[in-house]
């Protein structure tokens, strides 16, 4: 069996919680502070100006962010103040000296009714994005659905992570499945973006379904993905460019403690053992990705390594090892996890979700997408 050990001399980096905006929260007292200004204002300024540019702002500032009763009501507060500070005025007989309260007031309700029409047009827009998300949602669930948490015995969690917030599918790709040659995974990314990607993620994820339950070998399960990707090519008469997809396929043999790997040019995946080791899952020979082995026809046979008790597979797309900080430096899984260990699966991913956040300053450039795979402790219901 080949195992390569962990560099014992990297240093294990705790992870922080993703960086949070509070520009939106910090902005709904936005409106109240503006009355506030604008009483204050109009208070200790010479009497000749007014704080009517802070009241006509309230609800203006209001109507995307709140409800159209509240807009309303900011509006109805900032015209109310400003007749209130107006009598005041008059009370003690400096009325003389403050411009005509008219115009502001008329200003204010007018602005209030401009607040109110973009409240409403906001919500419009709301609900047909909301609309819109909850199709990405299902069609996301339609294309790459979430692999069960227990697979024959494994515990499993997957993650992808768009780069864009708006975007909830791309080109990345993932897959668990227990078959009659034991469990099989696929983990790749498709080159190129758009519908185009994602057409060929659904070509792929389909193949791998029939081919992991009927192929002896991985290198059979990788020929049936080669030959569906030039089928849905040429149906789709692709010839301006080439579409191909690196690919790691994995397999699990019932009652085996490795796990056989065959990379297709894609980002060596990561051994993390019980101790808190981490082992790159380095192939001995390169293999080019899908969709060019017809320049190299033989996909090769896999490399064989140790997947010991309570240790954790972890595959992933380069949207995790490409991810850059404010320094250009990359981020690097392997020396970021070492000397760390994680209760589940689902908390390996989460952490390294949260620590590429915090890496990257919140700006990724690539979808990410994450597989791991926990060997528990044999028990009479986790025993494989």
């Amino acid at each position: 069996m080949k195992k390569k050990a962990a560099d014992p001399s990297a240093k294990a980096v705790e992870p922080s919680l993703a960086p949070v905006s509070y520009l939106w929260r910090w902005s709904r007292l936005l409106p109240a502070a503006l009355l506030l200004v604008g009483i204050l204002f109009q208070f200790f300024m010479p009497l000749s100006l007014n704080g009517s540019p802070f009241f006509v702002a309230s609800p203006l500032i209001a109507a995307p962010l709140f409800s159209l009763e509240r807009t309303l009501a900011f509006g109805g507060a900032a015209f109310a103040f400003a007749a209130t500070l107006r009598f005041v005025t008059e009370m003690r007989g400096e009325e003389s000296v403050v411009p005509s309260m008219g115009p502001q007031l008329t200003t204010i309700a007018f602005a209030t009714a401009i607040a109110a029409l973009v409240n409403i047009m906001v919500r419009l827009s709301s609900e047909r994005l909301s609309s819109a998300h909850e199709v990405a949602e299902a069609a996301q669930r339609a294309v790459l659905p979430t692999p069960s948490k227990n697979v024959a015995g494994l515990r499993v969690a997957a993650r992808y992570q768009a780069a864009q917030r708006e975007a909830l599918i791309g080109g990345d790709l993932y897959g668990a499945r227990s078959t009659p040659h034991g469990v099989r995974l696929v983990m790749g990314d498709v080159r190129g973006k758009g519908m185009a990607a994602i057409e060929t993620v659904s070509v792929v994820l389909g193949a791998f379904r029939e081919a992991s339950e009927q192929e002896e070998t991985l290198s059979g399960v990788a020929r049936r993905l080669e030959e569906a990707l030039v089928r849905d090519r040429a149906d789709r008469d692709n010839t301006d460019e080439e579409t191909f997809v690196t690919c790691v396929l994995v397999e699990i043999p019932t009652g085996h403690q490795v796990v056989r790997l065959l990379n297709c040019g894609h980002p060596a995946p990561l051994l993390l053992g019980e101790d808190g080791s981490v082992t790159p899952l380095t192939p001995s020979t390169f293999r080019l990705p899908l969709g060019l082995l017809d320049l190299a026809p033989s996909p090769g046979r896999p490399d064989t390594w140790d997947f010991p008790l309570d240790s954790t597979l972890l595959l992933y797309t380069d949207g995790l090892s490409e991810t850059r900080d404010a320094t250009g430096t990359f981020y690097d899984p392997a020396s970021r996890l070492t000397g760390r260990t994680f209760p589940t699966p689902a908390r390996l991913l989460s952490t390294l979700v949260e620590d590429v956040q915090d890496f990257s300053g919140g700006l990724t450039e690539d979808d990410m997408a994450l597989l791991a795979v926990h060997r528990p402790t044999p028990t009479p219901a986790t025993r494989i």
